[in-house]
């Protein structure tokens, strides 16, 4: 099962049996890519195309170094010509490619014993929420205007309202008339109320406050 069906060369019913593999299991892995994950539909085909492609390279070199090198260099420039993605859509990437070198090489059960294992890693952790930040976790940016001493300026009405807050950043703005605070906060509920917003405009002059989930750049 887990022997290569190209071993003793490569015919038309092996080709044809690797390609419907690859295709199959590359609408697997983008339907796995997409779970409860913002994507988009280029990058869903590009999943579904990959390991398709990935096997004819390989097909194609046939064991030659000289021409491995040179197709992994070409591979190497979409790099430089695509939109960097998040870990998690690179780590399916590498997954697509490595399915595709399996059945590439002919190792077909190999491919899809591997799908099934990787796959139903991603969905457990995904569905478990592995690695999720907090849900009361929010990125509170408030503006003050320079008269004011930020230090401790707001720390009582996050001990109301907040189980933790921590100064990240200060940036002055405006011809430095005024400054610009990012806190990281968890508030005691997931939902933010009213009340904290309305001490806070109270406290900094009614100036600009955004507080809301920060969505992050995630990079390998």
């Amino acid at each position: 099962m887990l022997e290569s069906i190209i071993s003793s060369g490569l015919t038309l019913t092996a080709f044809l049996i690797c390609t419907l593999t690859s295709l199959i299991l590359g609408i697997g892995i983008a339907f796995v890519g997409m779970y409860r994950s913002r994507s988009t539909q280029s990058f869903a085909v590009a999943l579904a195309i990959l390991p398709v492609v990935v096997q004819l390279v390989i097909m194609l070199v046939n064991g030659n170094v000289g021409a491995g090198v040179a197709v992994a260099g070409a591979f190497s420039l979409v790099r430089f010509r695509s939109v960097p993605g998040t870990a998690r859509e690179i780590g399916v990437l590498f997954m697509a490619m490595a399915i595709g070198l399996a059945t590439g090489m002919g190792f077909v059960g190999l491919a899809v014993i591997s799908f099934v294992i990787i796959s139903a890693v991603i969905l457990l952790l995904t569905v478990t929420g592995f690695g999720k930040a907090p849900a009361a976790e929010r990125s509170l940016k408030i503006t003050i205007p320079e008269n004011l001493d930020y230090e401790g300026l707001f720390d009582d009405v996050f001990a109301k309202y907040a189980k933790s807050a921590e100064l990240i950043k200060v940036k002055t703005s405006n011809m430095g008339t005024l400054y610009d605070l990012q806190y990281s906060i968890v508030l005691k509920g997931e939902s933010v109320p009213k009340e904290f917003l309305d001490e806070l405009r109270c406290r900094n002059g009614n100036l600009n406050i955004v507080c809301g989930r920060e969505v992050q750049q995630e990079s390998l």
